[in-house]
């Protein structure tokens, strides 16, 4: 047992330390008795002990505050400082909380929080910086203590924003879709659509067998479904089309955990949420508990509020668009803080380390790039442990058009799970 002296068990104390001891299978205990022997003291009145960390104000605050952030070192480790104290378990918690997105009025054209505007140094986005601080903390009291290897699950995901290119479509759709490649005059797009239709080859989108392939292989695959009213970014096939019903369903029957991509106009409304998901349930025919956010449009005050509200458990947004890497500093899943009622919510949080578009759009990274990069993740996820989760689309996987060669960075991801075994 691991005993640790703090001034006060705060909510952000007990959340934070949580995830430095527990998430590691460290049995510990917080006390507030100044004169108990203990193997960490966390104060204010910090002394030169080796075993002694002073601490940031605003962990004991239950308000969210403006905060002077530096940076600093903490052993071996860049680490944050708040108003010049230097405090790794108060980085963790800033991290971990997204404490920085609250303070944060500016929005990218998406109405989400631009990596622009974060303090976030870029080379720290490669690094699982809050298991690196945790290590540091846990070496205070006994390097034996750190875990020599952890353990890498990894996960597959596909978000389905557009099951099909040209199958299921008809009507209005079909007719302005076709209306535009006559005015493109890309006859090559006519004729793909016609040959698709009438049987002669596969719908380009249609990857889904490749999907219950990698789900044998690894369980633990999640696919996302926007099933959302038409709209400008909400593109996908009508849910109540039966055709589409049927797909949805066959993945689930193949023991694929089907969830939730709430739409873009979902954002901010925690009523249209509840009614996607009811409608996703109704075709699964069982509760849905996870959700991942179109086009990562989220603000963690809001969105995940709503997402708790309405009955998910587990979110798989936390990621930046812009750039690949951990953007609340692991790889471990990790319940939310509510820091607007500074508590902690039953909402489980599982961070992904890349998406297709991230390397391709974003950061126009080449395959062979995009490779050493992914490789790079993977890594420090199986040094500090945690779920190596990465997000592809179905339309992305089948080397159709732009995403051309594109599978075969997928594959080079999945094999590295055969290396590490």
């Amino acid at each position: 047992m691991i005993h640790i002296y703090v001034d006060q068990i705060s909510p952000r104390i007990e959340y934070t330390f949580e995830f430095i001891f527990g998430s590691r299978g460290l049995t510990y205990a917080l006390t507030e008795d100044k004169s108990a022997k203990v193997d960490l003291r966390y104060s204010v009145e910090s002394t030169e002990d080796s075993n002694s960390i002073p601490i940031a104000s605003f962990m004991l605050s239950d308000i969210i505050e403006r905060l002077n952030v530096g940076f600093a070192e903490f052993g071996e480790t860049d680490c944050y400082s708040f108003d010049s104290v230097v405090d790794p378990v108060a980085s963790i918690f800033f991290s971990l909380s997204r404490y920085e997105e609250y303070n944060c009025t500016e929005v990218d054209e998406y109405g989400r929080f631009p990596l622009s505007k974060s303090i976030i140094p870029k080379e720290w986005l490669m690094n699982s910086m809050c298991d690196r601080w945790a290590e540091e903390i846990i070496s205070l009291i006994d390097p034996i203590l750190i875990p020599t290897s952890e353990d890498v699950k990894m996960i597959p995901s596909f978000d389905i924003d557009n099951t099909y290119a040209y199958k299921l479509k008809s009507g209005k759709r079909k007719w302005i879709s076709i209306l535009k490649d006559l005015i493109r005059f890309d006859f090559k797009r006519l004729k793909e659509r016609n040959e698709v239709l009438s049987g002669k080859i596969s719908d380009p989108y249609d990857t889904f067998d490749k999907i219950k392939s990698i789900c044998k292989r690894f369980p633990e695959t999640k696919v996302f479904w926007l099933i959302g009213k038409w709209g400008k970014k909400d593109r996908n096939i009508s849910i109540q089309n039966s055709e589409h019903r049927k797909l949805i369903q066959s993945l689930g029957e193949e023991g694929i955990a089907i969830g939730l991509h709430p739409s873009f106009a979902s954002f901010k409304s925690k009523a249209t949420i509840q009614t996607e998901k009811n409608e996703l349930e109704s075709v699964c025919g069982k509760e849905i508990s996870n959700s991942r956010q179109h086009f990562l449009r989220f603000q963690v005050s809001e969105t995940f509020k709503d997402l708790d509200e309405v009955g998910f458990s587990h979110e798989y947004s936390m990621g930046f668009a812009e750039h690949v890497g951990f953007r609340s500093g692991t790889a471990k899943p990790h319940k939310w803080f509510d820091l607007s009622n500074n508590k902690t919510r039953n909402l489980f949080i599982h961070p992904f380390a890349y998406m297709d578009g991230t390397l391709r759009e974003y950061m126009n990274l080449s395959i062979e790039e995009s490779k050493v990069m992914i490789d790079q993740l993977y890594n420090e996820v199986k040094r500090y442990g945690g779920d190596f989760i990465f997000i592809w689309h179905n339309e992305t996987i089948g080397d159709y058009g732009n995403w051309k060669g594109w599978s075969d960075v997928l594959d080079f991801t999945l094999s590295l799970a055969d290396e590490s075994n």
